[in-house]
């Protein structure tokens, strides 16, 4: 199993997201998702860093969450993102912006 692929099975995982939804979160197609999971090709440098950063951000979720909760939390609109769905603001390449409420929750949960 290549890296990308065991990634992208993490993200799974952690997420209960749909390869399709992974797909349009990362501006890909679900044939080159596939495809990236199954080793006959890499993505992009600006893909892979998309892909990083939605793995480290289910990463940070389920410090919080269950799985399925993760993918409602994902999405839900968010107040915190005034009214914005995470995933859309992943798709518009706007992770900082998702990765800033995540920091909150994780604040608020040490506090």
């Amino acid at each position: 199993m290549t890296a990308v692929a065991r990634k992208l099975n993490e993200i799974k995982h952690r997420s209960n997201i749909s390869a399709n939804s992974i797909a349009e979160i990362l501006g890909t197609s679900p044939q080159t998702l596939s495809r990236w999971a199954k080793g006959k090709n890499e993505p992009q440098q600006a893909q892979l860093e998309r892909l990083l950063e939605f793995d480290y951000l289910t990463e940070q979720l389920a410090e919080f969450f269950e799985p399925a909760d993760v993918r409602m939390w994902l999405l839900a609109p968010q107040a915190q993102l005034n009214g914005e769905r995470p995933a859309d603001l992943l798709t518009q390449g706007r992770q900082k912006e998702v990765l800033a409420v995540i920091a909150r929750l994780r604040d608020s949960a040490y506090v």
